[in-house]
């Protein structure tokens, strides 16, 4: 069969690339073309537009981008209607995909939504759209099955593909002298994906660096990037940045700073203390305040339901409040230990690996009765 996916971001790029594996094998004739990223293009396929040209965070960023996404859009509509696949797979990314998933629809074509739009945080109502142009959705948050059946929508929920990925992980062991690290114990700083993220994150990330003279501060880059880019934050500070094995980095990780998003769950997940931050555009994140409807913004405290790790929001997060939090998971013991044992706690909610197979199951035998 024929698949086009959409992924807009490094997470999309990740679990998409997992997903076209788990297809493969029970696909021999699968053939892909995608918008994603280097990870999805190393499982084969033809790459159509690389997320870095896509991903855009925030009210005020999108609109400052506006003209890029629906030239972006009109591309992704065009290509999807030449090349005619048996299924579409679109991959979070809901502003973008959701309209994606409208066109399609009308289009007479199998929709399959992986990786639950984030509705059940603001907008609630956007669930009617998702019933009318979505054939299947699959839910990867526990907590997402029971908030889309209040809304009388059935949805799969097939675990979260994030532990297919770790339980994928095999650690390099030449890892710290393949990058020229030594054997002080690492801060892991985990900036984000996007331009954006990074110009606002890391500069207060980096900050830190001189008050931890003990441990050795390593930069996990966006693919996107090269190391060069990350020279003007950097200056003299001369802190390592390395690409793509951020699961050694943090299996080495003493503690992290860590973007909100994804890797926030991939740093409880590996067992790695953390402070979590954000930063948007002042107008943005008015705005977000005055319409999201959940108390927490990491992955960790909203599967929880409950303040796990610190989050550092906007004004909140400065070099004095990032600093407090780091003395606390690396110097006290009680506060570490709580956090560890909450992770203990959220690896059981988590339950287990099978994500990407169980999807790509269901896809296929969706698409075989279509």
């Amino acid at each position: 069969m024929k698949y086009y996916l959409v992924a807009g971001e490094a997470s999309g790029d990740l679990h998409g690339a997992n997903l076209m594996k788990a297809l493969k094998k029970l696909d021999q004739h699968a053939e892909f073309r995608f918008f994603g990223g280097d990870l999805m293009q190393a499982e084969g396929g033809t790459i159509v537009k690389h997320f870095a040209d896509m991903a855009f965070m925030g009210f005020m960023e999108v609109v400052l981008n506006l003209n890029t996404i629906f030239k972006n859009l009109k591309f992704c509509k065009e290509d999807i209607t030449a090349w005619q696949p048996d299924v579409l797979i679109l991959i979070d990314f809901p502003g973008f995909n959701l309209k994606i998933a409208e066109f399609a629809k009308n289009k007479g074509l199998l929709v399959c939504y992986y990786i639950s739009p984030k509705v059940w945080a603001w907008n609630q109502k956007r669930v009617f759209k998702i019933k009318k142009v979505v054939d299947h959705l699959f839910c990867i948050l526990p907590f997402e099955v029971d908030f889309y059946k209040k809304w009388g929508m059935e949805v799969d929920y097939v675990g979260n593909p994030l532990l297919d990925a770790i339980a994928a992980f095999k650690a390099d062991e030449d890892f710290l002298k393949d990058h020229n690290l030594t054997d002080k114990k690492i801060i892991a700083l985990l900036p984000g994906s996007r331009k954006q993220e990074i110009s606002r994150l890391l500069p207060d990330m980096l900050s830190v660096t001189s008050r931890f003279t003990h441990y050795q501060f390593v930069i996990a880059g966006a693919p996107s990037f090269n190391a060069s880019y990350y020279d003007q934050f950097t200056g003299e500070k001369k802190i390592p940045v390395i690409f793509n094995p951020t699961y050694d980095l943090l299996s080495h990780a003493d503690a992290a700073i860590v973007a909100s998003g994804t890797a926030t769950l991939e740093a409880a997940l590996f067992n790695v203390p953390q402070v979590v931050v954000y930063k948007g555009h002042p107008v943005s994140i008015g705005i977000a305040r005055m319409v999201i409807k959940i108390n927490f913004i990491s992955l960790v405290n909203l599967v929880m339901d409950r303040g796990v790790v610190k989050e550092l929001i906007q004004q909140d997060c400065s070099p004095q409040n990032i600093n407090a939090e780091l003395e606390n998971i690396l110097n006290n013991k009680i506060y570490r230990q709580k956090m560890l044992a909450d992770y203990d706690q959220l690896d059981e909610k988590m339950g287990h690996p099978g994500a990407s197979a169980k999807t790509a199951s269901l896809i296929i035998k969706y698409a075989s009765k279509k």
